[in-house]
């Protein structure tokens, strides 16, 4: 918790609405990434598209699985 409350505000206020648990870790290296190219804004948008890509991934994944399932039942 203590790392978490190390972060810049506006990267915990986006932490807090996230829909994936992320690490303080992860979430800082593409903030600071980001934040150095573009600025804060920016750094938020890269962050929630990282996470899109990542729900976008997971909910392929899971659909892939319910038709290999329906296959064999």
């Amino acid at each position: 918790m203590h790392h978490f409350d190390t972060l810049p505000p506006p990267l915990r206020a986006w932490l807090r609405e996230a829909a994936l648990p992320w690490s303080p870790q992860s979430a800082l290296k593409i903030w600071n990434k980001a934040r150095r190219e573009a600025g804060p804004e920016a750094a938020l948008v890269r962050l929630s598209k990282v996470e899109a890509a990542m729900l976008a991934r997971d909910l392929n994944a899971s659909g892939q699985a319910a038709q290999q399932i329906s296959k064999i039942a």
